[in-house]
C-alpha cells in the first residue's frame, strides 16, 4: 500500500501479518516453518476433525493489538474510513486465491444494521471489488434471524447461535459460481462456515473466505499491547 493517512508507520508495521506455512484449507498458521515441507496438503487438526464447507480461508493479520483495536473502532465507533486500509490488507490474499464470479459480504441482520448504521463486511468487500474488478454480490445472502453476540460463546455455542441464520436470495447467482465470502474477523469460523454451507448447498462451485483478522490460539498469539478501543488509530 502506498500513502496511508489512517495509521502511523509504527502502528501499521505493528500489525502481526500472517504468513505461510499455514493450513491449506483454513489458513491457520503452523508453528514450524517446515510444517508442510514433506506433506504440502496436510491439514490442521481442526480441519481434520471437522471439514469446513469452504474450499479455502485466508486472513491477513492476527486479531490482537493494533489490528483488533482498529477493527473495534471501525465497527462500533462507525469509523468507516478505516475500511479502506483494512480492506487493502486483503488484496494480496485475494490475488493469490484467483479470480471469482462474485464477492459476498457476510450480511448483518436488519436490527443490527440499524444499530451500527453500516455493515463493515460490505465496506471491506467494496474495497476488494474496487481493486480487482470482481462483481459485488451484496444481496446474495440474507441474515434472516437475529442472533446473540458471538463474544463469550464457545465454538459449539457459536454454531448453534448461527444455525439457520442465513438464507440465499438468488439461487441462480450461486449455482456453478466461484464465490468469495468477506468478513472482518474469523474467530472459531462459525459465521463463515454457515455462509459457505448455504452457498455450497445452493450449488456454488467453490467458496473461498477472506477476513482481515483471525483470532489465533494462545500458543500462536504474539500478544502485545493494544491501543485503546476508545481512541482512533493514527
Amino acid at each position: 500500500m502506498g500513502s496511508n493517512p489512517y495509521f502511523c508507520a509504527e502502528c501499521w508495521s505493528a500489525m502481526p501479518r500472517l504468513s505461510q506455512p499455514w493450513c491449506p484449507r483454513c489458513g491457520l498458521p503452523f508453528v514450524s516453518p517446515v510444517a508442510l515441507r514433506h506433506s504440502p496438503t496436510h491439514l490442521c487438526a481442526a480441519c481434520r476433525e471437522r471439514e469446513p464447507p469452504f474450499d479455502q480461508a485466508r486472513s491477513a493479520v492476527a486479531y490482537e493489538g493494533v489490528a483488533a483495536s482498529a477493527i473495534h473502532v471501525m465497527k462500533y465507533q462507525r469509523r468507516r474510513l478505516l475500511a479502506r486500509p483494512l480492506g487493502e490488507l486483503l488484496l494480496p490474499l485475494a490475488e493469490a486465491l484467483g479470480p471469482v464470479d462474485g464477492v459476498v459480504p457476510v450480511p448483518l441482520h436488519a436490527e443490527r444494521l440499524r444499530e451500527r448504521e453500516f455493515n463493515q463486511a460490505l465496506a471491506l468487500a467494496r474495497i476488494v471489488c474496487r481493486e480487482t474488478g470482481w462483481p459485488l454480490r451484496w444481496a446474495l445472502l440474507e441474515r434472516i434471524r437475529p442472533t446473540r453476540a458471538q463474544v463469550g460463546l464457545d465454538a459449539v455455542e457459536r454454531r448453534r447461535n448461527l444455525r439457520r441464520a442465513f438464507r440465499l436470495r438468488a439461487r441462480e447467482e450461486a449455482q456453478g459460481a466461484r464465490l468469495l465470502v468477506v468478513d472482518d474477523v474469523m474467530t472459531t469460523g462459525s459465521t463463515v462456515h454457515e455462509c459457505a454451507r448455504v452457498l455450497k448447498r445452493a450449488g456454488a462451485e467453490t467458496v473461498q473466505v477472506l477476513t482481515v483478522a483471525r483470532q489465533l490460539p494462545v500458543y500462536l498469539s504474539q500478544g502485545g499491547d493494544s491501543i485503546s478501543p476508545l481512541t482512533t488509530p493514527h
